[in-house]
């Protein structure tokens, strides 16, 4: 698995952007994938998790409404548009993903597997 982000970049307050995560490595058919972010001095959260093959989608409190996630035609790219940006947003976004369910929730035990190396959204 090789996770790879892009997308990222400054914009103003209000503005949008689309990130995307391609896969180029081994693919599993359906699995855990979600879009998480880090913000300078403050802890790893998550912003969206879902599972591939379908169900619910949990987005993080402070993003619902604003931010989309949708997965690409292939199994192999996941996207996270980002609307009504505000500066609070200005974090590294990561792409993750694992193989193994529940994919969020208290039942959800470990960090996933699988990581990008990130890119940063900077929003002012």
């Amino acid at each position: 698995v090789q996770l790879v982000e892009s997308g990222g970049g400054s914009v103003q307050a209000g503005g949008s952007l689309r990130l995307s995560c391609t896969n180029s490595g081994y693919t599993y058919n359906t699995w855990c994938m979600g879009w998480f972010r880090q913000a300078p001095g403050k802890e790893r959260e998550e912003v969206v998790s879902l599972y591939t093959g379908g169900g619910s989608i949990r987005y993080a409190d402070s993003v619902k409404g604003r931010f989309t996630v949708s997965q690409g035609n292939s199994k192999n790219t996941l996207y996270l548009q980002m609307n009504s940006l505000e500066p609070e947003d200005t974090a590294v976004y990561y792409c993750a993903g694992d193989p193994v369910r529940p994919c969020y929730g208290p039942a959800r035990t470990r960090p996933y597997e699988h990581w990008g190396q990130g890119i940063q959204v900077t929003v002012s």
